[in-house]
């Protein structure tokens, strides 16, 4: 077992490798913020760990991150058991988010996919209806950002194999999104 100073200075590593990428994150924010400010609705989606990254996300937008202000449009895909439960059992696993995405998505509207790996099927058939909608597509992934990667408007990719470390930065970077809103609220 690693112990956690092992553990801390793994995720140094990576965070001194992602700190490339800062502009891009300060884009994806932007761009968050924009739409959001705007009206449009922000979806989250994943699977495991990142689907609590992807609630984690859409409740701090909906309730508050550090101020008071008002709510703002978001939804997590994978929050509704008995819709996820419903669809992967009538349709499949992989239309879990495709499938009220397509109820609910409108042109201008954002989806933000957290996946570790980006070959998840239900994250692939998710970032294929955004497109087809007209939606922003951001992406949230890791390794070396799979077949999610080519299918996101923009993407963010955690240079990390380890799961952990990856949804450790995805952590960062959602709060980051929180930060630019409340600043634009707020200002």
């Amino acid at each position: 077992m690693a112990s956690f100073r092992a553990q801390a200075h793994e995720l140094q590593a990576v965070l001194t490798a992602f700190v490339a990428q800062s502009e891009a994150v300060d884009t994806i924010a932007g761009l968050v913020s924009e739409a959001l400010l705007a009206g449009h609705t922000l979806f989250t989606c994943g699977n495991g760990g990142s689907a609590a990254d992807a609630m984690h996300l859409a409740e701090e937008l909906v309730g508050r991150y550090r101020s008071n202000r008002r709510p703002l449009a978001a939804y997590c895909l994978n929050a509704d058991g008995g819709a996820l439960t419903c669809i992967a059992n009538d349709f499949g696993y992989d239309q879990v988010f495709a499938r009220p995405l397509t109820a609910l998505g409108r042109p201008g509207d954002l989806l933000v996919v957290f996946s570790t790996s980006g070959n998840s099927p239900n994250i692939i058939e998710a970032l294929r209806v955004a497109r087809s909608r007209g939606m922003l597509s951001l992406a949230l992934l890791g390794n070396d950002g799979g077949q999610a990667l080519p299918l996101a408007d923009h993407a963010l990719v955690v240079p990390s194999a380890a799961s952990a470390r990856i949804q450790e930065v995805h952590g960062l970077i959602l709060h980051a999104i929180c930060e630019e809103l409340e600043e634009r609220v707020a200002g």
